[in-house]
């Protein structure tokens, strides 16, 4: 069994994958489809995430953990994504109706 790392989580996980994710979500965002897309494309880019670990750095595959770990990064960052994506969609979009109260919100107009 492999020990933890954390310049594999850092490097493969939040660089090389969390990019993906980041991606898939605005991509989710863009077409206007719900954000729990989110989760099931997430968990299925951490299986991608948990192979690269397992055949570049001697990972265990059968390391629910590592997994888990991967899965709940990867997901974040997409639900992030989303988040973002939707709230810049709906301002642009819908300019007269509301307006941007932060990175992740909007407002109705008053």
């Amino acid at each position: 069994m492999s020990e933890f790392s954390f310049g594999e989580v850092l490097g493969v996980t939040f660089v090389l994958f969390g990019f993906a994710a980041f991606l898939m979500g605005q991509a989710i965002a863009d077409t206007w489809r719900p954000a729990w897309q989110n989760v099931t494309y997430g968990l299925l880019l951490a299986v991608g995430n948990h192979f690269i670990d397992f055949a570049l750095f001697q990972g265990d595959w059968l390391s629910i953990s590592h997994y888990l770990l991967d899965a709940v990064i990867i997901v974040a960052i997409a639900l992030f994504a989303h988040r973002m994506t939707l709230a810049r969609k709906m301002v642009q979009q819908y300019p007269w109706l509301y307006e941007r109260s932060g990175l992740l919100s909007w407002r109705v107009r008053g």
